[in-house]
């Protein structure tokens, strides 16, 4: 049966302008490949949160290099710096601002002491303000509300 299907094979090489396999076609009906299957491609596709202290303005190198990479949402802490020098500070915010417009990404600022950067592919929701009512004429009545805005108070736009 080898026999016939080696001679169908030979006909039909030659048939269609063939004639003799190259010798690498040959050998590879009798070896193989073994693939590395345990590679972690996976952790590329994953998002990284990664938090980052910065204590002076050459920190913030870091923290621009991984938004760069395009995986990694950073969380800097700037309590240290903000300590230090409040000049150094803007300076690294601004630097950070600029990265995330040019990588178009997201910044901004929570809380006191953190800011938030995020590369291209995620956004940092923001609570809009409540606009205050239109003051009303004493000709027509109406209810004010008792509660207040439910805008977080220590969500700082940047």
């Amino acid at each position: 049966m080898a026999e016939f299907l080696s001679n169908v094979k030979s006909r039909l090489n030659e048939f269609l302008g063939g004639g003799e396999e190259p010798q690498e076609m040959q050998q590879g009906e009798q070896e193989y490949v073994e693939l590395d299957t345990s590679s972690n491609t996976e952790t590329k596709d994953k998002v990284l949160v990664r938090p980052y202290v910065v204590e002076n303005f050459e920190d913030i190198k870091g923290v621009l290099d991984s938004l760069r990479e395009g995986s990694t949402i950073a969380l800097v802490n700037i309590k240290a710096l903000k300590e230090r020098d409040i000049i150094e500070l803007k300076r690294a915010i601004n630097k950070l601002k600029k990265t995330t417009d040019a990588i178009s990404g997201d910044i901004a600022g929570f809380g006191e002491d953190y800011i938030v950067a995020t590369p291209n592919f995620a956004r940092i929701h923001r609570f809009k303000a409540e606009t205050p009512a239109p003051e009303a004429s004493s000709a027509t009545p109406t209810t004010t509300p008792t509660s207040e805005p439910t805008t977080p108070q220590n969500q700082e736009i940047i």
